[in-house]
């Protein structure tokens, strides 16, 4: 849900959703703010203790600054999500396949059933520490989530996908916003096509 908010369809009832929560900074809102949504019914113990702020779930003084600008993220990606996802997925179209020229390049996951900014591709014949040290000063990329703490390992999902240790430590996750542009698109497919090839060459 952090990921999906404001960016594809999120209907809690549909999907029989109990508990969700998300994160402001995936909507380009805040950093710092969250929220939780609970459906009527369900009880939750108190996660602070104290005040009886939040109907007594978590004590403490609200961050309304960061509350608003929360709300207005998510008001605007809401407005926009039709036509953002649309032209992400141009863009994300334009570079898969200009990485695909470079060769020896699969993509991870399936095609249409994923955020429509999102790519992750595994590279043949690199090894993928060396791949992400040589495009980090060039490019905001990870090889695996944004939230795991140990990039050296191989992703899990990867591997429960189908890839092997070393295609799975030699991927890239390309994360497209409603700030990237076509020209950016061109760059980084440039700046990966010279870096893998460049290792290859070496290996």
């Amino acid at each position: 849900a952090a990921q999906a908010i404001a960016k594809v369809p999120l209907d809690v009832d549909a999907l029989g959703i109990d508990l969700l929560s998300f994160t402001a900074h995936k909507i380009h809102g805040p950093k710092g703010i969250g929220g939780l949504y609970r459906r009527s019914g369900i009880t939750l113990p108190p996660q602070l203790h104290g005040g009886g702020q939040e109907g007594g779930l978590r004590a403490g003084t609200l961050p309304t600054p960061l509350i608003v600008g929360m709300a207005k993220a998510l008001e605007l990606g809401e407005a926009s999500r039709e036509t953002e996802g649309d032209r992400q997925r141009y863009l994300r179209e334009q570079l898969w396949q200009g990485l695909k020229k470079i060769g020896g390049v699969m993509l991870n996951g399936d095609w249409t059933e994923r955020l429509p900014g999102n790519l992750n591709v595994s590279f043949e014949g690199v090894q993928g520490q060396q791949l992400l040290l040589a495009i980090q000063p060039h490019l905001a990329l990870s090889s695996g989530s944004a939230c795991s703490s140990h990039k050296s390992q191989a992703s899990y999902v990867l591997q429960a996908l189908g890839r092997n240790r070393a295609q799975a430590q030699a991927s890239l996750r390309f994360g497209l916003s409603r700030f990237t542009t076509p020209d950016e698109i061109q760059t980084a497919i440039a700046i990966v096509t010279q870096i893998v090839n460049k290792i290859r060459q070496k290996q």
